[in-house]
């Protein structure tokens, strides 16, 4: 899940899942206009340390756009969300079978040839549950395999996948070598795509060198095109206002901005790519001992909390309120799942509801059941900028009122992902998963929890998973309906609760570029004099 990003980028971001179909590009701007120059540096902000480059097996936003810079997915979705060519030049589905045709010519940065073959064999190290890739179940079908004959690539469904093209645009593919030995992947590339991996200094910055002869990208898209960088520096830049001082001063050529600092690059009238995102969304952990394991808690938490001025704080004014889960464009289903389905009422509401449950208000206000106090642990998304941090500090606040003790930290991506994947030290997080087609969601709303699956938040409701059920068989868009019943039955539950969308934009100096799957399309970078 930016496929995760929590805070914003990819997809954007916010978030944690980074992973998102395609399109919404909408540039904006003449700072980037000048005549294009060919050659030179392209410098990109991130805001956190990605950890481990291996592609395959990190769902966070920062990965997704590093491995897009040296790996290639079987396919590509353009802004209208049609299909289109990457490392595959045909495609066919037919009922539990996908047919794919491996392009000529394709070669890996070592001048190896990436066959069909190689492609199968992603696709099984993805689909064995035992290499616990957190792509399996959000961009490749659960129980699919795969095999190859000549250029030709079939992928076999365990079951109906409505969307399973749409989830290839996501999966990088990796080159034999890396397969081999995947211990290089951490810190090195071993990839088809338009850039190879030359650097990497921890928590400082990454280095990719522009490959020759590239072909094979988007539609098309090669590498010869006029205005191509010779280098991408990724830079890590974890404070936004820094961002922007530097765009400003010719520092760097892109920056995902939120916020105040968004609305000052917008006025200095600098090129810009927007997309939109879910930016707020709420998530309570149901694990057993936990206080989110109690549905009154997860229904009062979200009661007691005015969701409309969050989001106004969250947004400086620029957001609108949470509609659906998959609002990634092109988005798959759109629609309301949410409005009508949330836990309202206010302050005296969400108190009658703990009261109800047992959670009495002792002499200090503090609340308690059986003599366990409702403390809460409650993480969020630095990256989500200013309007981040005094959102989170209001809905502190209004928790505090309502006789929780909150305990609240910002974390960045890497160690949000860190906790809710890994320690499970959290109650309610604001941690945003940004998609384009429902069924990427599922392994994050159900099934295995962390750290065995993405479940993170052990969310176990049966008619989610009833839902999800009767709609995956379902073709397309023909089950959009029965997905949104699906998702508006985790808002009912206070299972999740998407609160906050926005249009997210990734600003440029001395550049224009495209966003799709992720904030800076490679092959769409054009460097600018002027």
């Amino acid at each position: 899940m930016r496929l995760i990003r929590t805070g914003v980028g990819a997809c954007v971001a916010v978030t944690v899942l980074a992973g998102c179909g395609g399109g919404g590009v909408s540039g904006s701007g003449d700072a980037a206009g000048g005549e294009v120059v060919d050659g030179g540096t392209f410098t990109m902000a991130m805001d956190a340390d990605p950890g481990s480059l291996d592609p395959q097996m990190s769902a966070s936003s920062n990965v997704l756009q590093l491995s897009r810079f040296a790996y290639d997915p079987l396919l590509h979705m353009d802004d209208e969300g049609q299909l289109i060519s990457g490392l595959a030049s045909d495609w066919q589905v037919d009922g539990q079978e996908v047919t794919l045709t491996i392009a000529d010519g394709v070669t890996c940065a070592d001048g190896e040839p990436f066959t069909a073959a190689d492609a199968a064999d992603n696709i099984d190290y993805v689909a064995d549950p035992a290499n616990e890739s957190p792509l399996l179940g959000t961009f490749l079908p659960p129980g699919a395999s795969a095999t190859a004959d000549g250029s030709t690539l079939t992928l076999t469904l365990e079951s109906p996948a409505p969307f399973v093209l749409e989830g290839l645009t996501s999966l990088p593919m990796v080159c034999a070598s890396g397969l081999a030995d995947r211990s290089v992947l951490a810190s090195e590339s071993r990839g088809t795509g338009p850039f190879e991996l030359t650097e990497v200094v921890p928590t400082d910055h990454v280095t990719f060198t522009l490959r020759e002869g590239y072909t094979w990208g988007p539609d098309g898209a090669g590498t010869d095109e006029q205005g191509m960088p010779d280098e991408v520096v990724v830079q890590v830049v974890p404070n936004e206002t820094t961002s922007s001082n530097l765009l400003l001063s010719g520092g760097l050529n892109a920056a995902t901005v939120l916020g105040p600092d968004a609305q000052r690059l917008s006025g200095a009238g600098l090129f810009s790519t927007t997309l939109d995102a879910v930016l707020g969304e709420m998530w309570f952990n149901h694990a057993a001992g936990r206080p989110g394991a109690d549905p009154a808690v997860r229904t009062a938490l979200t009661q007691a909390l005015d969701l409309g001025e969050l989001q106004e704080v969250l947004t400086g004014g620029t957001g609108s309120p949470g509609s659906t889960f998959a609002t990634a464009a092109p988005v798959a289903c759109p629609g309301d799942s949410v409005s009508g389905e949330l836990p309202t009422g206010g302050l005296e509401a969400a108190a009658e509801t703990l009261d109800a449950a047992g959670w009495t208000a002792g002499p200090d206000s503090t609340r308690a059941k059986d003599g366990t106090p409702l403390e809460l642990t409650f993480i969020y998304n630095s990256g989500l900028g200013t309007g981040g941090s005094a959102a989170a500090e209001l809905a502190a606040s209004t928790w505090q009122e309502l006789g929780a003790e909150v305990e609240m930290s910002g974390q960045d991506d890497t160690a949000l992902l860190e906790t809710v994947f890994g320690s499970g030290n959290w109650d309610v997080t604001w941690l945003a998963l940004n998609v384009s087609s429902p069924d990427q969601l599922v392994p994050f709303m159900s099934g295995p929890t962390a750290p065995e699956g993405n479940n993170f938040a052990a969310i176990d409701n049966a008619d989610y998973a009833a839902g999800v059920a009767e709609a995956t068989p379902m073709t397309g868009t023909e089950g959009c309906d029965t997905w949104l019943a699906a998702e508006s039955a985790l808002v009912r539950d206070a299972d999740v609760v998407p609160f906050a969308n926005q249009s997210v934009s990734t600003f440029g100096s001395g550049a224009r570029f495209e966003s799709g799957a992720v904030a800076v399309v490679p092959t769409s970078i054009r460097m600018t004099a002027g």
